[in-house]
């Protein structure tokens, strides 16, 4: 791992990662109102410097852990990470941290569509730096720093059962993580003016695909990132064929329920459908042959297509659908794995155990996640407040919040 083109690969699976967070700044920009653009890339890039500082203080350190029974690691056990920069084989090791640091920006930049048009700045970012502590860092490491997730297979069934939590990339973590704490904001906020099926469209849908297309670049960081861990990166050309495939099989499985429902195949319908299957395949990139991947792909664009409808009948807002594609497209592509996992799924030789490991780490997160997000989220609305005034909603968020507006047209 500390050959040069495994640690080559490793900044740039980073830089890949880092760049996701811009993608998904432009893929909600462009679905807000035009007065809401700027305000909705803020939370985005607000979570980039917030989140990234932290994660250095003390958030790396919190994410791994002596024992499963640990809830979390000390964050003062090397504040700064002074210790790690000075000690033996640094430089990978802090690699690894500027690798960690773009995934637990992501999660909580991705939580931001849930609230759009419609929270203060100051307020979000109190949110994001008390989520990540609270809601990410200890997450992270549950299921990749020894905590009991990664080790729920053995407790459950034993060591030589080789039966273990699968999530390869962050379909627990990352995605059920912050579309368990979307849904628990959306509910706290409460619904925009005006909020009704059909009423609020898109404002600038070639934003939308720009965004999309740049998650779908950096995906490759996101899911063969890790790989530069394993001494041949053996695993690399299933995970690059996956991510690839399962991400154009939803796309068509989305448009196909649009053009069923509505009569209609639409771009934002194909951008969201390409963001449901990569998701959905986040967590299983590394563990489903190929054909299993595209029917997971397929699978995931139409299930996320009908369930952010589920908005509407559910009565909460959930401004730009991410517990429709993110709290479900990672629900599905990790119970999947307990159905399809190469050797251990359900039916392709394994048995129940690896559909019940999948489904405990599955809902713990989510539970955990809504329970702890409901409670911030509360906090700060009865205390500071986290939403504007309906009347700073209408005369558009950008400019009673950042004094800016996302296009300045002038005779």
């Amino acid at each position: 791992m500390d050959a040069p083109g495994n640690i080559s690969w490793a900044i740039t699976a980073t830089a890949l990662v880092l760049l996701m967070t811009p993608g998904v700044a432009f893929f909600y920009g462009g679905l807000v109102k035009a007065k809401s653009v700027v305000s909705m890339m803020m939370m985005s890039f607000g979570s980039i410097g917030l989140v990234a500082v932290l994660w250095i203080l003390f958030g790396f350190s919190m994410s791994a852990v002596e024992s499963p029974a640990q809830f979390a690691g000390n964050p003062f056990a090397d504040f700064g990470l002074s210790n790690l920069a000075a000690g033996d084989g640094s430089n990978v090791a802090l690699l690894g941290v500027a690798y960690g640091a773009t995934f637990a920006i992501i999660t909580v930049a991705l939580i931001s569509g849930a609230i759009a048009d419609r929270a203060k700045f100051g307020s979000w970012l109190i949110f994001a730096g008390v989520f990540a502590t609270v809601g990410y860092f200890p997450v992270a490491a549950w299921v990749w720093g020894g905590g009991w997730i990664m080790n729920l297979g053995t407790t459950l069934f034993g060591e030589d059962s080789g039966v273990g939590v699968i999530d390869y990339a962050g379909g627990t973590a990352v995605h059920i993580n912050a579309g368990a704490a979307a849904l628990a904001l959306a509910i706290v906020l409460g619904k925009r003016i005006g909020f009704q099926k059909g009423i609020l469209k898109p404002h600038n849908v070639p934003l939308t695909l720009l965004g999309a297309a740049l998650l779908w670049f950096g995906w490759f960081g996101f899911n063969a990132g890790a790989e530069w861990l394993a001494e041949d990166m053996g695993g690399v050309g299933l995970i690059g064929l996956n991510t690839l495939g399962a991400t154009a099989a939803a796309i068509l499985g989305w448009i196909l329920v649009e053009r069923i429902k509505d009569g209609k195949a639409t771009s934002v319908g194909a951008a969201s459908g390409a963001v449901a299957g990569l998701v959905a395949i986040t967590p299983a990139c590394a563990n489903l042959t190929p054909g299993w991947s595209l029917l997971l792909g397929a699978l995931a664009g139409v299930l996320c297509a009908v369930a952010v409808e589920l908005k509407f009948r559910l009565g909460f807002d959930d401004s730009l659908d991410v517990v429709g594609i993110h709290l479900v497209g990672g629900l599905f592509g990790t119970l999947y794995l307990g159905l399809f996992a190469t050797g251990t799924g359900l039916f392709v030789g394994g048995d129940i155990r690896q559909l019940a490991v999948q489904a405990i780490a599955a809902f713990g997160v989510l539970i955990y996640s809504f329970v702890v997000s409901f409670i911030i989220g509360f906090a700060i609305e009865k205390t500071i407040g986290f939403r504007i005034t309906n009347e700073d909603e209408i005369a558009g968020v950008d400019l009673v919040v950042h004094g800016e507006e996302g296009y300045a047209l002038v005779d």
